[in-house]
């Protein structure tokens, strides 16, 4: 078993920045052997992928994340980060962490014009 909690969502304006937080906790080699993955969903739409880092640093990020967003974690505290910067209204949705099978509960952010 897996918990995930996410952190660090809010309110900005555009161009503004965020940094959202997950922390894992359980089972530690799947923790430590796992991609991590940032997904948002915003109203009406699918859940979409983000950004994932694997459990060796290897990052991916989406067409509209990439060069604006960094992924990261701390294997000694088993979390993992999204620094959001230059946010657009767009981008506004609940995210959410994944590990595997396990999600996290989800936090807002918020992105006025």
């Amino acid at each position: 078993q897996v918990q995930l909690v996410e952190s660090g969502g809010g309110s900005v304006q555009t161009g503004g920045s965020l940094r959202l937080s997950c922390a894992a906790s359980g089972d530690i080699f799947r923790i430590r052997l796992s991609d991590m993955k940032w997904y948002r969903q915003s109203p009406g739409n699918e859940r979409e992928l983000v950004a994932r880092i694997t459990d060796t640093g290897t990052t991916y990020f989406s067409h509209s994340a990439e060069g604006r967003f960094t992924i990261s974690r701390d294997r000694a505290k088993n979390t993992m980060y999204l620094q959001m910067d230059s946010l657009k209204p767009e981008d506004t949705a609940v995210y959410y962490c994944n590990l595997d099978k396990y999600w996290g509960q989800g936090t807002q952010v918020t992105v006025s014009s």
